[in-house]
């Protein structure tokens, strides 16, 4: 599986570098949100702008990662989503239950608001 990860203070982008999330690269993709989560990141990005396929096991890693975040208190939020890609989240219904947005800054932006509310509820109790 070819990929970039790009860890921050507050978040990970992971760019995947594939045509396709199927079978074959599903395990590794899977491994490495839950080695990233284990490491202590509770929120994740993942770019999915070279992806033009995925198929139902490509779905499931990607709620592993949306597990993992909610689990960790943080935020699972993809980017770069072709048609095809995004037509089948939909279809899924999944894009009820997974947060997805157009670009990587608009996720960053996403997972600092967050974080403030956080710190905010923090204080407030």
């Amino acid at each position: 599986m070819k990929f970039a990860v790009d860890k921050h203070e507050k978040y990970v982008l992971v760019k995947l570098n594939e045509s396709k999330i199927n079978s074959l690269i599903t395990p590794q993709l899977k491994s490495e949100l839950i080695l990233i989560n284990a490491e202590g990141q509770r929120n994740i990005v993942l770019d999915l702008s070279q992806v033009k396929f995925a198929d139902s096991s490509g779905l499931s890693s990607l709620l592993v990662g949306h597990r993992l975040c909610k689990n960790a208190e943080g935020s699972f939020i993809m980017v770069g989503l072709n048609d095809a890609v995004a037509r089948l989240i939909t279809i899924s219904q999944l894009d009820t239950v997974l947060t997805i947005v157009p670009t990587v800054e608009e996720a960053i932006d996403l997972i600092f608001m967050e974080e403030i509310e956080k710190e905010l509820k923090k204080e407030a109790k």
